[in-house]
């Protein structure tokens, strides 16, 4: 199937077409068309299979075909900073973080080139100024994250009443952070007729819940079961204890099989220390976390996608809104809590046909949390040795069990290089200064769009 055949208007076509993608993903091909007739959809699916794209074009088709038919009231009139005239948006994003949020913007901005829509992003760790200036200019594709835009509902810059599709992204994230109760009060405040979209990686009950309230006789569209991973993934775990993981990590970046690295840590001051451990090794190294401002954030990403730095480090929130392709290896320096952060984690590899390596490396207190991911991706994780220096074999004894599934043992321990529980504060790493390793051959470009 070709875009064209998805009744998409030809300038979103020509758009996606100069992008270089030339095939829909299997979650655009089934979600589009019942976007498209203003069927109210909840999607399941991965990261990396094109959920972007799969609401961006049509929201794109839906209002820009709308707009054709009715006058331009700033070319009429010529006041764009008016509030009589301004558009209000007529389609909201919601995203979990400023990162997915800026990547959602430039995906509409992408598609929609050849359009005369207008699109903006707010979000929190900047300035407000710029963010209340579009929205004051007029905007008809609004992207946010549910703080700022509360905050800005709070103080009476925001006008939700002309929203006609409501767009929640990445909708398990939402409820991890805690967002639920934020993303109820906005609900209230957008149109009860209009049409709603919930995209989520997993659906744990609390989205089910939430989207029965928020969505009318939707169409389910799923790719992946809720519980899967990638097939196109290997993956494998190290036994190791929590002081040898530097080392590990660092032999295996020496080894020169990894090229462009994802590493996650359970905390923004465990990611400083691990980019510490791999620069004063002479491995480029970035970290990516809640602590550092929004430029930093931008910094250390666009280096890690244009390759200055072959290592990125990142916490579960900072790492949401990643989009970076060619990522050959994930490594979960520390297990994490939730196993439904697993699933999330490794699917920033192997991305729109890709293949990839997810390697975990798993401490004594983390075994509880490494068979709850294994009990949810319903397969056992192959386990390394042939670092035999470092590594052990796994204890027999699994620590007791908290109702989330992690160890009750857990997180009470810090370790002197990788990222702890402990709660000292953590220096921002500088930017990387050291040159990358040797590099394998990179893929070219995948031709399915985002």
């Amino acid at each position: 199937m070709k875009f064209a055949e998805l009744g998409l208007l030809e300038p979103i076509v020509r758009a996606v077409a100069a992008e270089g993608y030339t095939a829909p993903t299997p979650i655009q091909s089934k979600a589009i068309p019942d976007i498209l007739a203003g069927r109210d959809v909840l999607g399941c699916a991965r990261t990396g299979t094109g959920k972007t794209g799969a609401f961006a074009m049509p929201i794109l088709h839906r209002l820009a075909s709308a707009r054709s038919e009715k006058p331009d009231n700033h070319r009429r009139t010529g006041r764009r900073n008016d509030p009589r005239t301004s558009r209000l948006p007529r389609a909201l994003i919601l995203a979990p973080t400023r990162e997915l949020a800026s990547q959602i913007l430039e995906s509409f901005r992408t598609y929609g080139r050849h359009l005369s829509l207008r699109h903006a992003a707010i979000f929190g760790g900047v300035s407000q100024f710029h963010q209340v200036r579009a929205l004051r200019a007029g905007v008809d594709v609004l992207t946010a994250t549910p703080g700022r835009l509360m905050d800005l509902m709070q103080q009476g810059l925001v006008d939700l009443s002309k929203v006609e599709v409501f767009v929640l992204d990445e909708a398990d994230r939402m409820l991890d952070m805690g967002f639920i109760n934020d993303i109820r009060k906005i609900i209230e405040q957008v149109p009860k007729n209009r049409q709603s979209l919930l995209f989520s990686a997993t659906m744990p009950a609390e989205i089910r819940r939430l989207a029965d309230t928020m969505l009318d006789e939707p169409v389910f569209v799923q790719v992946d079961p809720a519980d899967s991973t990638a097939t196109a993934i290997t993956q494998s775990v190290y036994h190791v204890s929590r002081n040898n993981k530097p080392v590990l990590l660092e032999r295996l970046l020496r080894a020169g099989e990894m090229d462009r690295t994802l590493v996650f840590t359970r905390t923004k001051h465990g990611a400083d220390k691990v980019v510490r451990v791999l620069q004063r090794g002479g491995i480029g190294a970035v970290a990516i976390h809640g602590n550092k401002s929004q430029n930093a954030r931008t910094h250390a990403l666009n280096g890690f996608k244009n390759g200055r730095s072959s290592v990125l480090v990142a916490t579960d929130i900072a790492s949401r809104g990643i989009d970076v392709d060619e990522i050959t290896h994930v490594v979960n320096f520390d297990i994490p809590n939730l196993p439904e952060s697993y699933v999330h984690r490794i699917g920033r590899t192997a991305r729109a046909g890709a293949s990839g390596i997810a390697v975990s490396f798993c401490d004594h207190e983390e075994v509880g949390d490494l068979k709850a991911i294994e009990r949810l991706i319903k397969q056992p994780i192959d386990v390394k040795d042939d670092h035999s220096d470092l590594t052990h074999a796994a204890p027999t004894h699994i620590p007791p069990q908290t109702k989330n599934g992690s160890s009750r043992q857990g997180g009470r321990q810090s370790y002197r290089s990788g990222g702890g529980g402990g709660r000292r504060r953590g220096g921002n790493a500088g930017p990387a200064t050291a040159s990358r390793g040797p590099r394998r051959g990179r893929s070219s470009r995948s031709s399915t769009a985002r």
